[in-house]
C-alpha cells in the first residue's frame, strides 16, 4: 500500500518521506517485520514497542511509527505520532480497507453475559440465513470455522484482520465481545459498530481498573465515544439492561436512541413472565409490543437477561419475531456456561465459567432454587490477577453451597496455598466448618468447605462424594481446555476432568 494512503488519518508530528514510497507490510511485532515494512512501536503493559525497534529494522522493517523521541536508523523513514497505540488502530483499517464499514457489527459489553448473549444473538441470526462472524471469549468464528481466542477482544491490528477475512468469505453479520481492556485501550475505536449491547457492571479487573468507577467508564465509552463517531444509522444505537444500576446510567447520560431490556415492567424489552428450571427456562418475552413464548435448555435467571439482551439487539436489527423465537430455541448450551455432564448416578454436574463474585453468587443463587439435597461447588481464583475478589467468591460459594471444595484455578507464578489462604479470609468460620478433604463422608449434614489444591482431585472427590440430588458446580474455568501452572500451560479441561470421574465411580 502507498504509505500516503495507509497514513491518512493519523496524528502525525513529524514525518520527512516520499508518501509515495510503497509500504509491504504492517506489523506491531518485530519478529513479524520483513522487506519494506511498518513497525508501529507500542507501549504495551509488559512491553515496550520502542525496545524493538533495532530488530524490527533488522528484519527489514523500512517505515517505524514511534511516540517516543528515537535515533532514526540508516535508510529508515520515522513517523512520529501523538500516540503509537491509537495510531496502529487507524493504519490497521487503513491497511486492511475499513472492514466494518462493509457489513453489520454488533459490540457486547458489560462484566457477565457477554459470551452468551452472543451464542443466542448469532444462533438467531443464522435461524434468519445469515452468515455470521463471532470474536470472543471461546472462540473466534465463521463459516464452520474456529480459532483460538487468545483475549477476548484482539489488538486493533488482529481486530481488523478478522473482520476483513470474515468479509471476505460472505460473512455480512458480526458479533464480538468488547471488553473494558480494549475500550481502554482503544482496540475497538476505529470500527464502525451497528449496534452496542451492556449486559450488566459487577467487581471484575480491579487489579486493572483500580475502582468500579474506572471500571465503568472503560465500559461507557464504548457508548460516548465508539458507538457515536459510527456511519452506520439505525433506529436504536444502544441495547441496555435497565434493570441494572450502572445500566440506567448509561440510559440517563448517553444521548442516542436505546432500547433498554430487563424484567421490569419499565423495559421496552422484557420477560413478562418466566418459569425456571434445572430442565432450562419457559419465558414469555414482550418485543415492545410483540409478544413471543419460548422454551429454551439454558438453565438460571441470568440467562432470562442474556435472551433478554439478544432479542433486544435481533428486534433493533428489524428480525422477525418467528425468527427470534426459533433461534433462542434451537441453541441447547453454551460451551462452559453451566454446561451439563451427563451422569447416570441421580445427580447433576454442572460446569460453568463464573470466576469472578457476582457471577458465581448468580449462579449458586439459581441453583439454590432447584436444591433438593446438596449443592458441592468446587472452585478457585486465578493467580496474578484481582486479588480483592478472592475472599468475595470464597463468601459466596460457602454462603450457597453445603460443600464448598477450595482448589486451584490457573495459579500462574503466585502459590496456589497462598491464593487459597486468601479465598479463606472471606469464609465465616463460625458457620461454616473447615474438613478434612480425606474424611468428607463424615461431614455430610454439615455446612463445611475443604481445601484440595489439586484441581483434578477436587473434582474427582466432589464427584465420590456426590449423592442421589445433590448439584455439583465446577466454576471458573468453564470452556478453558488448559491449566496455567507457573509460566506453563497444560492440557486440562473441566468437562472432561469430570466425565473422567464419573466413568471412575461407575467402575468401582
Amino acid at each position: 500500500m502507498q504509505l500516503s494512503q495507509l497514513i491518512k488519518d493519523i496524528d502525525i508530528v513529524s514525518l520527512s518521506a516520499d508518501t509515495a514510497a510503497e509500504v509491504s507490510t504492517l506489523c506491531y511485532a518485530a519478529d513479524k517485520c520483513e522487506k519494506d515494512s511498518m513497525f508501529v512501536a507500542v507501549c504495551g503493559l509488559a512491553h515496550d514497542g520502542h525496545d524493538f525497534i533495532a530488530d524490527a529494522v533488522k528484519r527489514g522493517a523500512r517505515y517505524i511509527v514511534h511516540e517516543k523521541d528515537i535515533s532514526t536508523p540508516s535508510g529508515v523513514t520515522a513517523i512520529k505520532v501523538m500516540n503509537s497505540r491509537r495510531a496502529l488502530g487507524i493504519l490497521a483499517k487503513n491497511y486492511f480497507g475499513n472492514p466494518s464499514a462493509s457489513l453489520c457489527l454488533v459490540g457486547v459489553t458489560g462484566t457477565n453475559g457477554k459470551t452468551t448473549t452472543t451464542y443466542i444473538l448469532e444462533s438467531i441470526l443464522v435461524q434468519a440465513g445469515f452468515k455470521c462472524g463471532v470474536i470472543g471469549t471461546v472462540n473466534y468464528r465463521y463459516n464452520n470455522k474456529t480459532y483460538p481466542a487468545p483475549n477476548t477482544t484482539p489488538e486493533s491490528y488482529e481486530l481488523q484482520k478478522i473482520i476483513k477475512t470474515m468479509a471476505e468469505e460472505g460473512v455480512t453479520y458480526v458479533i464480538a465481545e468488547v471488553s473494558s481492556h480494549a475500550l481502554d485501550l482503544k482496540r475497538v475505536d476505529d470500527c464502525d459498530f451497528d449496534l452496542g449491547v451492556f449486559t450488566n457492571l459487577t467487581h471484575e479487573h480491579l487489579d486493572y481498573h483500580l475502582t468500579m468507577e474506572n471500571y465503568f467508564l472503560a465500559k461507557k465509552r464504548f457508548f460516548t465515544e465508539v458507538l457515536p463517531q459510527s456511519k452506520k444509522s439505525h433506529r436504536q444505537k444502544m441495547i441496555i439492561n435497565g434493570d441494572d444500576k450502572w445500566g440506567q446510567i448509561i440510559l440517563r447520560e448517553v444521548a442516542l436512541p436505546a432500547l433498554s431490556y430487563g424484567v421490569k415492567e419499565s423495559n421496552a424489552i422484557k420477560a413478562s413472565s418466566y418459569e425456571l428450571s434445572l430442565s432450562g427456562i419457559k419465558a414469555t418475552i414482550d418485543l415492545a409490543g410483540e409478544i413471543i413464548s419460548v422454551q429454551t435448555s439454558l438453565v438460571g435467571k441470568f440467562n432470562v437477561d442474556n435472551i433478554l439482551a439478544a432479542a433486544a439487539a435481533a428486534k433493533a436489527l428489524q428480525i422477525p419475531k418467528a425468527i427470534i423465537k426459533a433461534g433462542i430455541e434451537s441453541l441447547s448450551y453454551v460451551p462452559g456456561r453451566l454446561e451439563r455432564i451427563d451422569s447416570s448416578f441421580g445427580f447433576t454436574v454442572l460446569i460453568d465459567y463464573a470466576h469472578k463474585p457476582d457471577a458465581l453468587r448468580q449462579v449458586l443463587q439459581n441453583l439454590t432454587e432447584f436444591k433438593k439435597k446438596r449443592i458441592i461447588t468446587v472452585f478457585g481464583c486465578g493467580g496474578n490477577r484481582d486479588k480483592g475478589k478472592r475472599p468475595l467468591m470464597g463468601e459466596a460459594a460457602t454462603f450457597y453451597s453445603d460443600l464448598t471444595i477450595v482448589t486451584s484455578d490457573n495459579p500462574r507464578l503466585e502459590d496456589p496455598l497462598a491464593i487459597i489462604a486468601e479465598i479463606e479470609k472471606g469464609i465465616d468460620g463460625n458457620k461454616i466448618k473447615k474438613a478434612d478433604p480425606d474424611l468428607l463422608c463424615e461431614y455430610s449434614g454439615a455446612h463445611c468447605y475443604a481445601v484440595i489444591p489439586d484441581r483434578r482431585k477436587a473434582i474427582e472427590i466432589a464427584i465420590m462424594e456426590a449423592q442421589s440430588e445433590d448439584i455439583i458446580l465446577i466454576a471458573g474455568k468453564g470452556h478453558e481446555d488448559y491449566q496455567i501452572l507457573g509460566t506453563k500451560k497444560i492440557s486440562f479441561d473441566d468437562r472432561v476432568v469430570a466425565a473422567q470421574a464419573l466413568d471412575l465411580r461407575s467402575k468401582k
